[in-house]
């Protein structure tokens, strides 16, 4: 068996000139959402197809170097049985996994927010590793306006965003941080 590639060639990989990384994260209602803009039932079937028909688009890799999926999709295969993982990573782009679990008030800090899921995320990680992923990605939300953000909530979000890839690092996943201002509106 082949030694992986280490975090360093992964990250230049997911960098590579004249390619980007398409984010396949959306969750359950997200995708509902866009079925019901064109009319298309939202059952589990659908949203497998849709996948597929953007994982097999021909010359993806030519400009797609990783793919984030969510925790159904890193789960799933062709109608043919091949793991979209196995049929992504067949093209040369690397499979990847939104762990974040969304962003939720930041306590004692009115108007700001922090992104859950660091609890039992190790754990995660190391199977998300075993079912494929070789990147991994947390978005911390940022609030900005008037007095925002503060300093607790900037150190709440970086601690979060640090502990994340560390945890990442230690998985043997390459972390992509996102942190998104997110301005304020009076």
């Amino acid at each position: 068996m082949a030694a992986s590639p280490s975090l360093g060639a992964l990250a230049c990989s997911l960098v590579a000139p004249d390619k980007g990384i398409l984010a396949a994260d959306e969750s359950p209602g997200t995708l509902e959402k866009r079925f019901a803009a064109i009319a298309l039932d939202p059952t589990d079937e659908n949203g497998r197809r849709y996948r597929e028909l953007l994982f097999t688009t021909e010359g993806a890799a030519r400009h797609v170097s990783g793919v984030i999926l969510h925790d159904a999709t890193l789960r799933q295969s062709t109608r043919q049985g091949v793991r979209f993982v196995d049929l992504l990573l067949s093209q040369g782009i690397i499979p990847g996994i939104k762990v974040d679990l969304g962003a939720q008030p930041l306590a004692g800090a009115p108007g700001e927010h922090v992104t859950d899921g660091l609890d039992g995320l190790r754990a995660r990680l190391a199977a998300y590793r075993k079912l494929g992923a070789r990147f991994a990605k947390w978005r911390a939300v940022l609030d900005v306006g008037a007095g925002l953000p503060t300093l607790l909530g900037l150190r709440a979000n970086a601690e979060a965003l640090a502990r994340f890839a560390a945890l990442c690092q230690e998985q043997e996943l390459v972390p992509i941080v996102e942190p998104d201002c997110r301005a304020q509106v009076a």
